[in-house]
């Protein structure tokens, strides 16, 4: 490899590895608690679309109990296996299903969670459109468990994709606290749909119309994930790093068999 890397997860990646992280994303769910403090008082806690599990290993590092024969419970969903976490729950299932939402519950022994966060991401195509359409698709399936398994004035996060227009923000991260459903309202596990377009003839009105005001943490002077930058910084040499959880079931898994093969015989 040259003096330069076109993976362009190179510094945020690295710094994971060294500090232990699963994956990158772990630095996001950090910097949105630096801003927002949504760690504090939070005893039951839902981290959806969870693989590989850096956000799940962020939970069980920062949230703490005041009592402590009673630890924060932690609950992870994903339709994926992921490798097991101390302290964290596992749930392999769909955030579309009931049955999902009936099982997170169940861990909380009659409560609520104070406390719901989502990650998740579609496999991008780089058609951007469709990659916006599928994540809102995502986002809405993680929305509507949310309605079921988060206590009134309780937290929800998930992961956005900024539409084309925005030039500067490509990924974007929404907080929505004091979550105060209507009075008399029931959780429904509807199929979300997207129907609506994002321009003025959205036939969307009134409150639901409402536009989240969007708030960029941090500075533009430091490391931009969607750049490029030298694997040798401050004159230091570039050591390789292997990850800290290596993936349990690769799709490159029957490349590494034939290269076995290969070298056996």
């Amino acid at each position: 490899m040259g003096k330069s890397s076109k993976d362009k997860r190179d510094i945020y990646y690295r710094l994971a590895k060294e500090q232990g992280w699963r994956a990158r994303s772990a630095f996001k769910l950090l910097q949105i608690d630096e801003e927002f403090n949504i760690f504090e008082g939070v005893k039951n806690c839902v981290d959806l679309c969870a693989a590989p599990g850096s956000w799940s290993q962020v939970l069980s590092k920062k949230l703490k109990s005041q009592d402590a024969s009673k630890p924060p419970k932690i609950v992870a969903v994903d339709l994926q296996a992921m490798a097991p976490l101390p302290g964290v729950i596992q749930i392999q299932g769909d955030i579309t299903k009931q049955s999902t939402a009936e099982q997170i519950v169940s861990h909380f022994e009659g409560e609520l969670a104070d406390l719901v966060v989502c990650d998740g991401a579609p496999d991008v195509t780089g058609l951007h459109d469709m990659d916006e359409y599928i994540q809102a698709q995502l986002l809405l399936a993680a929305l509507n468990i949310t309605t079921h398994v988060l206590r009134p004035g309780g937290t929800f996060i998930a992961k956005i994709f900024r539409g084309k227009d925005i030039s500067l923000l490509i990924e974007a991260f929404i907080v929505c606290q004091d979550y105060q459903p209507p009075e008399g309202y029931v959780p429904t596990m509807i199929n979300p749909m997207l129907d609506y377009g994002y321009g003025p003839d959205n036939e969307l009105t009134g409150v639901n119309r409402v536009i989240v005001p969007f708030i960029s943490c941090g500075d533009l002077s430091s490391y931009d994930s969607d750049q490029t930058y030298p694997l040798e910084l401050d004159d230091k040499p570039y050591v390789r790093l292997d990850p800290v959880q290596s993936p349990i079931a690769p799709p490159y898994q029957t490349f590494l068999d034939q290269k076995k093969q290969n070298r056996g015989a």
